[in-house]
């Protein structure tokens, strides 16, 4: 009698239990935060993320550094060639219908106008989880080459700044000391962290503070899960392992990495809960996912309220962040504003400025955020009178702008 093949959960929970012995973070892919991005696997048609253990899945199994991954139908639909020799990828999903032919009362097939079949949905009493198979890009003859963007100061800078938004919009209760630890409080509901300034860079407190807002998550008036456990307890590590791979997806997800040295301290409890219960990756996986959405929520209602607020928050005498504004007949967007320094940006040609409110395109720009009328006329009676060359005053403006 053939051997069952092993369930995807029983291969994610002995990858992750070998290389937790070889002392490798599973979790990890390597990381540059002033390089190039690694992004979580996702479908090259649809062009959505995989989710859960499919995610995990394909984050440990994948040899290859293109995140992009496509089943042999849809690769052949687009006009793509999976190469000889390929070996696919196993993934599980959940099915609620099935494609059958429409009988009619003497159960043959109902044939439409041009004498094929006709199909329906039918609806299962019960959904079931299948299998497929997808194949990673650089499997794959004539797809799209993934182009690949190395990461500039501004970008970088954006990534923090989506992070920190995300923060404050959660209205998490954060608490900094001078020390080395970063834990959450489920009894004061609160969390504590060293001091910035003891964090090398940026992406890395942030990455440390993710995954302490993964914990937070687990208050009973939020996702609601067993948080009052013992260091040590099983109960205790089966909370870290969520944590820890829900701040991997969302590092991956703002693309600021994702630090997995936090998990040293759990590494023989995690191997030992893998090895009696493999399902427990599973479970973990999908208690993760539910995390990283949940928390990825809130820069949503933060975006529906700074729409709900813009209005009374609009200021005519300084650029904001969010402004669109018509001026020399390219519209430019403000892309940071914190007062001293403001980052613009072509909308059309996506070059990229920085100001400081001593530039004079700084003040330009805010004269045709107030009155973009009397701008548009004050540059249309300019072209009418004077030759192509150059003013001072705009040769002035032209020489403050600076690239990088």
């Amino acid at each position: 009698m053939a051997e069952e093949p092993k369930k995807l959960y029983e291969l994610v929970a002995e990858k992750i239990i070998e290389q937790l012995k070889e002392g490798i973070a599973p979790w990890q892919k390597p990381w540059n935060s002033a390089g190039t991005d690694y992004v979580m696997p996702y479908n090259a048609v649809t062009g959505k993320n995989y989710k859960g253990l499919n995610s995990l899945y394909l984050h440990l199994f994948s040899p290859y550094s293109d995140p992009r991954f496509a089943t042999f139908k849809q690769a052949t639909a687009e006009g793509w060639e999976i190469k000889k020799g390929s070996k696919g990828l196993m993934i599980n999903f959940v099915k609620t219908h099935d494609l059958r032919k429409k009988l009619d009362e003497n159960g043959k097939p109902i044939l439409d106008e041009k004498g094929k079949p006709v199909m329906i949905n039918v609806k299962y009493n019960n959904p079931i989880v299948t299998k497929a198979w997808v194949f990673n890009a650089e499997q794959i003859k004539g797809i799209p080459q993934l182009p690949i963007k190395e990461v500039n100061d501004i970008e970088l800078w954006e990534k923090v700044a989506r992070a920190e938004n995300i923060v404050k919009a959660s209205g998490a209760k954060i608490e900094h000391v001078a020390g080395d630890r970063a834990y959450y409080t489920p009894l004061f509901d609160k969390i504590q962290m060293p001091d910035r300034k003891q964090f090398e860079t940026a992406d890395r407190y942030y990455s440390t503070l993710l995954h302490e807002i993964g914990h937070w998550t687990g208050h009973h008036s939020r996702l609601n899960r067993d948080l009052v456990n013992k260091f040590g307890t099983p109960e205790y590590a089966r909370e870290e392992l969520r944590a820890e791979i829900a701040s991997m997806m969302l590092g991956h997800e703002l693309k600021i990495g994702h630090d997995p040295k936090q998990h040293i301290a759990y590494v023989d409890s995690w191997i030992k809960i893998l090895t009696d219960t493999p399902y427990e990756i599973h479970s973990a996986s999908a208690d993760a996912q539910r995390i990283a959405d949940y928390v990825i929520g809130f820069e949503q209602k933060k975006d529906i309220k700074i729409e709900v607020t813009k209005a009374e928050a609009y200021n005519p005498n300084t650029l904001q962040l969010g402004d669109e504004i018509k001026y020399n007949s390219a519209t430019q967007k403000v892309l940071k504003a914190d007062g001293k320094e403001f980052i613009i940006q072509d909308i059309d040609t996506k070059h990229k400025t920085k100001l400081t409110t001593s530039d004079q395109l700084f003040n330009s720009l805010v004269e045709a955020k107030r009155n973009p009328e009397k701008v548009e006329a004050i540059k249309a009676e300019k072209h009418n009178s004077i030759s192509t060359h150059p003013t001072p005053e705009l040769q002035t403006e032209n020489s403050i702008k600076r690239k990088f």
